[in-house]
C-alpha cells in the first residue's frame, strides 16, 4: 500500500483505497462490509480505520486466504494475506482513513472536546459511505466494538505507517532511539517519551500529545506557558491584574522569572555565517513545519 502522501503531510488525515474492479456485465453484486481498526491504544503513531468488503458469494475467499484476527497472525503473514487481496479485486476490496496523531490530539484537547469515539464513529460512517459512492453494493455491514482485537487491514496499514515514520524533529543522534511498542505502559515507549521532549514545543508529530501519559511529561518537563483569552475568565474584579498574553514561566530552584514569548525568538546580532552554523534550539521542530530560515544582515 502506497503510504507516501500520508508520509509527507502526517499533520493531516488521508483516505487510501484498494485497487477494486466494479462488476463487469452489469452484474449486480452483493456486498457484507466489515469495519476495523488499529492504534486505538498506543500514545504513538496514527490510528486507522478500514472498510473492507467482499461479494457476499465469494466469501470462502477469505478462509482460503487465511483471514482471523490479526493478534492471532504474525507480521509477516498478516503482510502475505495483505499482498493477495489484489488478486481478487473483483471481488473485494477495502477503504482505509488513517488518522493524524496530530490531528486525534488536538481534537480531543480542543473547547469542544471531540472524543476519540466520536472520532471513531464519524470515520466509521465516512468509510461506509464512501464505499457506497463506489458504487459497492452492500448488504449488510459488520461494525467490531470499539477496542476490540484489530483485524488486518488496518494493522498492516498502521505497522506499515509507523515503520516507515521518519521524526523530522530529531537530528541524526535521536534517530536511533527505540520506542518500544507504542503503548504508555510500555518501559521503552516511556523512556523515548522522555527524550524526545523538546522544552518549548513539546513532542514531535509522532506522539499523541493528548494522552494523560504524554501531557504528565510535558507538564514536568516543559517550560510553563499561560494563555489569556482577550477576556480574562479568572479576573474577579474591574480592577484585577492581567498577565501579559503568551508569558513564559521559567523556574528555577531559587527564582521564577516570567519571560514573554517573544524573547526566545528575538533577534540576536550575528554575521551570515554565525547564523548558518549555529545549532538553534528546536530547529529542527521548525524544519518539520516546513518553516524557512531567515537571515538578517547587520
Amino acid at each position: 500500500m502506497d503510504t507516501s502522501e500520508f508520509e509527507k503531510n502526517s499533520l493531516s488525515n488521508i483516505i487510501l483505497r484498494s485497487a477494486y474492479v466494479p462488476s463487469e456485465n452489469g452484474v449486480d453484486k452483493t456486498f457484507f462490509l466489515g469495519i476495523d481498526e488499529a492504534g486505538r491504544g498506543p500514545v504513538l503513531g496514527p490510528m486507522v480505520y478500514s472498510a473492507f468488503f467482499c461479494d457476499e458469494k465469494q466469501l470462502s475467499i477469505l478462509n482460503d486466504l487465511g483471514c482471523a484476527d490479526s493478534k492471532q497472525l504474525t507480521e509477516e503473514r498478516r503482510s502475505s494475506i495483505f499482498a493477495e487481496y489484489e488478486k481478487h479485486n473483483n471481488h473485494l476490496g477495502f477503504i482505509l482513513k488513517v488518522l493524524s496523531p496530530h490531528m486525534i490530539s488536538t481534537s480531543m484537547l480542543r473547547r469542544d472536546k471531540y472524543n476519540l469515539n466520536d472520532i471513531s464513529h464519524d470515520a466509521a460512517l465516512e468509510l461506509i459511505q464512501l464505499a457506497l459512492d463506489q458504487g459497492v453494493n452492500v448488504k449488510q455491514v459488520f461494525v467490531d466494538t470499539v477496542g476490540d482485537p484489530d483485524n488486518i487491514c488496518a494493522k498492516v496499514v498502521r505497522d506499515q505507517i509507523v515503520q516507515n515514520w521518519k521524526i523530522d524533529e530529531f537530528d541524526e543522534e535521536k534517530q536511533s532511539i527505540k520506542y518500544g511498542s507504542g503503548y504508555p505502559g510500555d518501559p521503552q515507549t516511556k523512556r523515548f517519551l522522555i527524550e524526545s521532549i523538546d522544552q518549548i514545543f513539546g513532542f514531535p508529530k509522532f506522539v499523541r500529545f493528548s494522552w494523560s501519559t504524554a501531557s504528565a511529561i510535558i507538564e514536568n518537563k516543559c517550560i510553563k506557558v499561560t494563555w489569556d483569552d482577550d477576556e480574562d475568565e479568572n479576573a474577579t474584579s474591574k480592577n484585577a491584574t492581567k498577565k501579559r498574553k503568551s508569558e513564559v514561566i521559567e523556574t528555577t530552584t531559587t527564582t521564577t522569572t516570567t519571560k514573554t514569548l517573544f524573547n526566545y525568538f528575538s533577534q540576536k546580532p550575528s554575521t551570515k555565517n554565525d547564523a548558518v552554523n549555529r545549532r538553534v534550539p528546536g530547529s529542527y521542530f521548525f524544519r518539520a513545519a516546513h518553516v524557512e530560515p531567515v537571515v538578517f544582515s547587520t
